[in-house]
């Protein structure tokens, strides 16, 4: 019985102890500080010579003032920039070759020509595309003999959108844009009907979630006033594109707020 009980123990540990090497964690491939020391400096597409971008740091640079820096590390022949990987071809202290988004093999050359390098000027704060005052609009209107004041102000904010894109090499960049925010004011005579600002957060669920996180209030402009009341026409725009919703906004004669879509 004692020989049995001891045969049971045995196997029980030699299970355990199976499972312990199963259960030891897989090492994490470190960064090839190397491969990164490679990299610094500014690399050019090998046919079109256009400058693509500059390595510094941990971060790399583009040439279009918009694209927001991006944070890189180089694991095993893998470059990770941002959340994207790309494979790595080939890479030397001059040639760095890699595949893009596409499936296409990037071939880059480490610049030689001073003057590029003077020329390339990165800054972590971009160029706001949208408005940098506010603009203010306002017109006097009569309806069924009654005279409106309406009033429109378009204010820029510092509140950053990013856009996400990719560049001719089929690199993600990410664009940062600032939204706005509209005022409007609707007075009969001195009575004021209507006062409140206008954000582009008010329109989810008539614009699709993942185009509004991208977008910006580009604009809005006063349309007529009927019997529903006053028409406004704001504008949501993908800032780096043609792509734009519009919605009507309606203030009642009695001072209420409709919105809704009218373009695409």
């Amino acid at each position: 019985m004692r020989k049995i009980q001891y045969v049971v123990v045995v196997a029980l540990l030699a299970l355990y102890a199976c499972g312990s090497k199963e259960a030891k964690p897989v090492q994490q491939r470190t960064e090839s500080l190397q491969a990164k020391s490679l990299l610094q400096g500014v690399w050019i597409d090998e046919e079109t010579e256009d400058v693509m971008f500059r390595a510094e740091g941990d971060s790399i640079f583009y040439p279009d003032s918009m694209s927001q820096p991006a944070h890189f590390m180089i694991v095993g022949d893998t470059l990770q920039l941002g959340t994207n990987t790309y494979r790595i071809e080939k890479q030397s202290e001059h040639v760095f070759w890699f595949v893009n988004q596409s499936g296409d093999i990037v071939k880059l050359v480490k610049n030689v020509n001073p003057e590029i390098d003077s020329s390339f000027v990165h800054d972590e704060t971009p160029n706001v595309m949208t408005y940098t005052e506010v603009v203010k609009r306002d017109s006097v209107v009569m309806y069924n003999g009654q005279r409106y004041h309406w009033y429109i102000a378009i204010n820029p904010t510092r509140y950053k959108v990013p856009v996400k894109s990719y560049n001719a090499d089929g690199i993600e960049v990410v664009n940062i844009y600032y939204d706005n925010i509209m005022h409007i004011s609707v007075f009969q005579g001195a009575e004021k009907l209507f006062s409140s600002d206008i954000r582009k957060q008010m329109y989810e669920g008539k614009i699709p979630a993942d185009f509004l996180g991208q977008a910006v209030l580009s604009n809005m402009e006063f349309g007529k006033v009927d019997a529903q009341g006053f028409h406004f026409d704001a504008t949501v725009c993908r800032p780096d594109g043609a792509s734009c919703y519009r919605v009507e906004n309606i203030v009642s004669l009695d001072g209420h707020l409709n919105t809704k879509l009218i373009e695409h």
